[in-house]
């Protein structure tokens, strides 16, 4: 158990690591996703499988869908899309490949360990925490959903707002703008 809790622990870090210097916010992404699912795997070999499983359906699962929507809202543009085309090379998949087997390997020794061990605790069911968070911590759940909600909402209006500038690049000269010799010969 040791082992797999260490290894995973080791593998969120890189991970983390790599989504604070990674250029590419869908690499940066990728990146949090194994990470967020090395959290989990550290909650498992620590015996809280339900937390386990909530990080992995929860953060991994729909939070980071979220975001992988948000960033492709954003529409960053055809310099970012040759950037991601280069990012595709199978060169680049050798370092999150590398984090999965050692994640995989991570859990399957943690598993492979449990076997002779008997658990100790109190099991709590997946009902008691949605009775207990949705009645004790509802103000709580519902300003996280605000707080997503809203973070979709500013996405969404700063992609449009991006959109509109490269519009206007792309439009030819407006008024008050400096006009070179060559323009004002054509129009003459």
């Amino acid at each position: 158990m040791e082992f797999s809790f260490y290894t995973a622990a080791l593998v969120s870090v890189l991970a983390t690591v790599r989504v604070i210097f990674h250029t590419s916010a869908i690499h940066s992404l990728l990146y949090l996703i194994i990470s967020l699912l090395a959290i989990s795997v550290v909650f498992f070999s620590l015996g809280a499988y339900l937390a386990g499983a909530l990080e992995i359906i929860v953060y991994a699962g729909a939070i980071m869908v979220l975001f992988v929507f948000v960033v492709m809202m954003l529409n960053l543009g055809q310099s970012e899309e040759k950037q991601e085309r280069v990012g595709l090379k199978p060169v680049f998949w050798v370092g999150p490949s590398l984090l999965c087997f050692l994640l995989l390997l991570a859990l399957l020794k943690g598993f492979h360990g449990l076997s002779g061990e008997s658990m100790t605790g109190t099991w709590v069911s997946a009902k008691s925490i949605g009775v207990h968070l949705f009645s004790a911590y509802i103000l709580a759940v519902e300003l996280a959903s605000m707080l997503l909600l809203a973070g979709l909402v500013v996405a969404f209006h700063l992609g449009k707002e991006n959109k509109k500038r490269l519009e206007e690049k792309k439009s030819p000269a407006s008024f008050g703008e400096k006009i070179s010799k060559n323009d004002l010969s054509k129009t003459i």
